[in-house]
């Protein structure tokens, strides 16, 4: 006996919550948890962090592989070397890009990674936007830009290393879907053979970029107990946002995923200000996320509407329609079931 439409459709509903739900709680704790470590105790090298993250999410998915949970799969050598390079020059690249830039304008640089996104998808999976669609977009930009822009100075090497930062996440991004739907990766599957790669690069050559970026050695650093605790929870909680990346990435799109991240800013914003003082929080900051809050509903309303967001598969119907040069013209909704 077959399930229910009605059912399938409210089971894939709660899990896309779900996944989303977990995304949002594991980013907005690493961010707090990371806040404390840099700002307050003085922990600044950022890139060597990244490295454990990855080393402790290593060690996840090879406990995961031992019990049995991650079934044996095939990833390409090449495939996975392009993704480690897109995902650690994106994990530099931010960094170098804050370091250069001012706060407005590597937020600034943060939102045309969508744009970008929007881009990659018409280009390689032939995605096609309904008008409302891309309006609800343009509202997120502007709303999230009102909110978190505030001092927009720029320099030539730090637009180049924005430029870079935004090309190699967004690529990076749409590559973890297309290689998940590529070789029928599962989200486990993927992070078990990208995680080791990035960890065992990240750790090598992370000290070196921090040293770089702040002149501090990741070696003489004062690691007093609170200190260790928070890299230890820092690391813990990202095999969460490794694995909830990947996960919602799969189940919705790249697109969808900065879209909705956009969520994660607001959220940050507003326990900044309960935990850290309001005196941050102003009209135009208030005004800011009620905007891109009413974009994001609009986008997750126009996007699953028929026509909001599809992909045009083009097919062949016959051998004898071929032969007439008559190709038709499939399109199919951009969900995951």
């Amino acid at each position: 006996m077959g399930v229910a439409p009605g059912s399938k459709a409210k089971r894939k509903a709660a899990l896309d919550a779900g996944a989303w739900m977990f995304n949002v709680v594991t980013s907005v704790g690493i961010i707090m948890v990371n806040k404390a470590l840099m700002a307050t105790h003085g922990f600044s090298f950022a890139t060597t962090l990244t490295g454990l993250h990855f080393l402790t999410t290593t060690l996840m998915t090879s406990v995961m592989k031992w019990l049995g949970y991650i079934q044996p799969s095939y990833l390409p050598l090449p495939e996975l070397v392009k993704f480690v390079f897109f995902a650690n020059l994106s994990i530099v690249g931010m960094n170098v890009s804050l370091m250069w830039n001012s706060v407005g304008f590597y937020q600034i640089a943060k939102l045309c990674i969508i744009p970008v996104l929007c881009f990659l998808e018409i280009l390689f999976d032939k995605v096609r936007y309904s008008r409302d669609t891309k309006l609800s977009i343009m509202l997120v930009l502007v709303g999230v830009a009102v909110c978190t822009v505030t001092d927009v100075s720029m320099n030539s090497q730090g637009l180049i290393a924005a430029i870079i930062a935004v090309w190699s996440t967004a690529l990076q991004q749409h590559y973890v879907h297309h290689l998940q739907r590529k070789y029928s990766l599962g989200s486990f599957n993927l992070l078990g053979h990208t995680a080791p790669a990035q960890a065992v690069s990240l750790l090598i050559f992370g000290p070196f970029v921090d040293l770089w970026l702040t002149d501090k050695r990741v070696d003489t650093f004062d690691y007093t107990m609170v200190v260790t605790f928070f890299i230890v929870l820092s690391c813990i909680i990202a095999v969460g946002t490794n694995l909830s990346q990947f996960i919602c990435i799969g189940r919705f799109t790249a697109v969808s995923f900065q879209v909705l991240g956009h969520m994660k800013t607001i959220l940050v914003l507003t326990l900044g200000f309960f935990f850290f003082g309001k005196e941050g929080l102003n009209f135009h900051v208030a005004l800011g996320m009620t905007i891109a809050v009413i974009g994001m509903i609009w986008y997750g309303n126009a996007s699953s509407k028929p026509g909001g967001k599809e992909r045009q598969v083009y097919i062949p119907i016959s051998e004898k329609t071929q032969k007439h040069g008559i190709l038709s013209s499939q399109s199919e909704l951009d969900l995951k079931v």
